[in-house]
């Protein structure tokens, strides 16, 4: 529309007739967008028509009333129509529209005018003169006086089917907090109220309690998240400048609700036992109110917070890391929990000091652990900058946190995972940051492997039930990643030494098993078919002797065996073994090694079996093996050509009844050689010992030794003074 056609437009608003009012905003929406139509419209005094229209008119003649102003306002133009007298019945009357008006249109546009009128006082300039209480939270509170189920429905619209009337709805509600937020900031720093620092967590309790956190929680594991990916994102980030600012507020007794929080906390521990007979918290309070004022009836008990879990008797000063936050954490907890929270005291109760869990210490390690889990301190920018790079059509999962909004659930959940640590590995109060250690690990495992659409439900069951040895498993992994990025060259020389001495370990361990002896099977011998008689198969039946057993001789120089017709049942001796290999003499050792089948398995429980005793007839018929090694030696050919390479012939060949003691005696055997271990077995072995000396030498590292340097006078050469020069000192 040009610039011309304006006062005939103006005219056609104000006419009687609704049709030309009608036609007329309907190309006013259209066109009121272009910063030149909009200065002229507003110049011809276009805004008091408009609102005259928004205040009397109704259907789609009061949408598209609305959302010509949403447009005006976005192209930050007609902030005017908010001052003045009438201003207070524009707003009164937007916030009507969004309690009684059930059109999807009007509430949309309804929503984005007070989105726009809330935020304008954080973009406004600061040099800008503007009456208070025009802009911001405070413009919209004596309409919300007007019409107080106003958040309610506010946040009933988050459940619309409507997406862009629920994205509205909650762009409302960050405007709100975050108004709230910023207003009551600059309030406190200027000195000004003694208690104006409590506004803000009011109104944000007053929102949490009408479903906010459930509803937005709903939105984040929704399918409509792209719709709603900006909102849902902005959100999140305020979620983190709340708890920023509960942890920014120190605890201090001088508060009314700091010090009611303190007494609620030890009074729902129930320091007199009297009052578990019933009643609860409340009889508990109530009786404590009455003593109140004997003073000197009742002595002061010199363990009151210690025995909550606190380190001294002033428990203000131990909130200083977490702040207000870790105050509203423990609370919530008791408050929850109060039976379970009486037994675990009792229990504790129970033990000796130095035993006994720290419950309040324990709850402020677990906030701080979530706080740090989250990136809480993360900045504002950061977010932003996180959801400006989103792609509409697919919004990036990881950038959204629901648990985030399950704060207090993860919290209860963390802190019983706790109770559980300490009890399981028999932790100390020396033991407690270990424990903690342990937690946050947990926590960034089940909490940060979660998903977008995992329940909180899944998520507290996996908390409990997490396997501690899995968990220890996850702290070395930990461990190693942080040494080898800290100090990678010198753990690089460090694994070789001690992957030599593991591998020299491992030699000594096979060559004992080899010193000590085992039995083998000998399969029958296949029979040749070019006999006539039955002589030669009787023959070969008698001499067939199914066990063989070879030992190493004590010298480790020759290696004894002989065959037996039955497994005996104790270890032949060497005198028993006529039969012996110079081990000097053997050119090669091969076998077939390979995974274990299920006839090896059956060889294993055999063996097994026969440890504690066999019939002779089992013992005299072993099953048949799966693996074989062969000894190889050079064949000595008088009649053999000079210079001709010489040749292998095998002198001794054993059948191992099971995988493991295939890989003892073949390794054994390659070592004996010195020659490198080929089984997986024996490898794993020399890799787990040596993994295990690397981590006990890191365990053994204290990080004040590490930054220490070194002790009091070492490097200084000792005098010569009143010395001889036959005396001198060894280097």
């Amino acid at each position: 529309m040009d610039r011309a056609d304006i006062p005939a437009l103006l005219s056609r608003l104000g006419s009687d007739e609704d049709a030309a009012r009608k036609m007329a905003v309907f190309k006013l929406q259209s066109s009121i967008n272009d910063p030149a139509f909009a200065d002229v419209f507003i110049s011809s005094g276009g805004l008091v028509i408009l609102r005259r229209l928004i205040l009397t008119a109704s259907g789609n003649t009061l949408a598209y009333s609305l959302q010509s102003l949403t447009r005006l306002l976005e192209v930050d133009m007609g902030w005017d129509i908010f001052e003045g007298n009438a201003a207070g019945d524009l707003v009164e009357r937007v916030v009507e529209l969004i309690v009684t008006n059930p059109l999807v249109n009007i509430l949309r546009g309804a929503m984005s005018i007070l989105v726009a009128l809330v935020g304008h006082s954080q973009s406004t300039a600061r040099g800008t003169v503007r009456t208070p209480g025009t802009f911001g939270f405070r413009a919209l509170k004596p309409a919300v006086a007007v019409y107080p189920q106003f958040f309610e429905l506010v946040i009933q619209q988050l459940q619309s089917a409507d997406h862009a009337l629920c994205a509205n709805a909650l762009m409302l509600i960050n405007a709100l907090i975050r108004d709230a937020v910023s207003n009551e900031g600059s309030t406190v720093a200027a000195g000004k109220g003694p208690g104006g620092g409590e506004e803000w967590s009011k109104f944000i309790k007053r929102l949490q309690d009408l479903g906010l956190i459930k509803a937005v929680y709903n939105l984040l594991q929704s399918s409509s998240l792209q719709d709603l990916a900006h909102p849902l994102l902005e959100f999140q980030s305020l979620t983190k400048v709340l708890l920023r600012k509960w942890r920014e507020v120190r605890v201090d007794l001088e508060r009314p609700e700091h010090r009611r929080a303190l007494k609620g906390l030890h009074l729902a521990s129930a320091p007199d036992r009297r009052h578990l007979n019933g009643g609860g918290v409340g009889a508990v309070l109530a009786a404590a109110e009455d003593s109140e004022g004997k003073k000197g009836s009742r002595r002061h008990n010199p363990e009151k917070w210690r025995r909550l879990g606190f380190e001294a008797e002033s428990p203000a000063l131990e909130f200083d890391t977490a702040g207000f936050l870790g105050m509203m954490d423990l609370t919530d907890y008791v408050r929850k929990n109060e039976d379970g929270f009486q037994k675990l005291l009792l229990e504790q109760s129970s033990k000796p000091l130095h035993e006994r869990c720290p419950v309040a210490r324990a709850s402020l390690a677990v906030t701080m652990i979530l706080y740090e889990h989250f990136d809480v301190d993360k900045s504002d920018l950061e977010d932003i900058r996180g959801y400006q790079t989103l792609d509409g059509s697919k919004p990036n999962d990881k950038l959204f946190r629901p648990l985030l909004l399950q704060w207090s659930r993860l919290h209860t959940a963390g802190l019983h995972a706790f109770f559980r640590m300490w009890k399981a590995t028999g932790a100390q109060r020396d033991d407690f940051e270990k424990v903690a250690e342990l937690v946050r690990i947990l926590i960034d495992q089940v909490v940060g492997q979660a998903g977008r659409t995992k329940d909180v439900m899944e998520v507290e069951d996996d908390l409990q039930e997490y396997d501690g040895g899995r968990l220890r498993e996850l702290q070395m992994e930990l461990l190693d990643l942080s040494f080898e990025d800290q100090w990678g060259p010198h753990l690089y020389q460090v694994r070789e030494e001690l992957k030599h001495e593991a591998l020299q370990f491992v030699k000594e361990q096979r060559i004992r098993c080899l010193l000590q002896g085992s039995w083998f099977s000998k399969p029958q011998p296949r029979p040749q078919g070019g006999g006539s008689g039955a002589d030669p198969v009787q023959k070969r039946s008698r001499l067939y002797q199914p066990w063989r057993y070879a030992k190493l001789s004590h010298n480790r120089r020759y290696l004894h065996y002989a065959d037996f017709p039955e497994q005996l049942q104790y270890d032949p001796g060497l005198d028993a073994l006529p039969m012996k290999i110079d081990l000097s003499t053997i050119s090669s050792v091969v076998s077939n090694v390979s995974a274990p089948s299920e006839t090896a398995s059956a060889s294993d429980k055999a063996t097994e079996s026969s440890a504690v005793g066999l019939s002779a007839a089992y013992r005299s018929a072993p099953l048949k093996p799966t693996t074989k090694i062969t000894v190889y030696s050079f064949a000595e050919d008088a009649g053999g050509k000079e210079g001709a390479e010489p040749k292998e012939q095998p002198i001794l060949t054993l059948f191992p009844l099971n995988h493991g003691l295939a890989s003892e005696w073949l390794d054994g055997l390659l070592m004996l050689l010195n020659q490198a271990p080929i089984t997986a077995e024996t490898n794993k072995l020399v890799t787990l010992v040596g993994d295990y000396g690397l981590k006990i030498r890191l365990l053994n590292v204290r990080i004040e030794a590490v930054y220490a340097g070194p002790p009091p006078g070492a490097g200084v050469v000792p005098s010569r003074e009143g010395l001889d020069e036959d005396y001198y000192y060894e280097i």
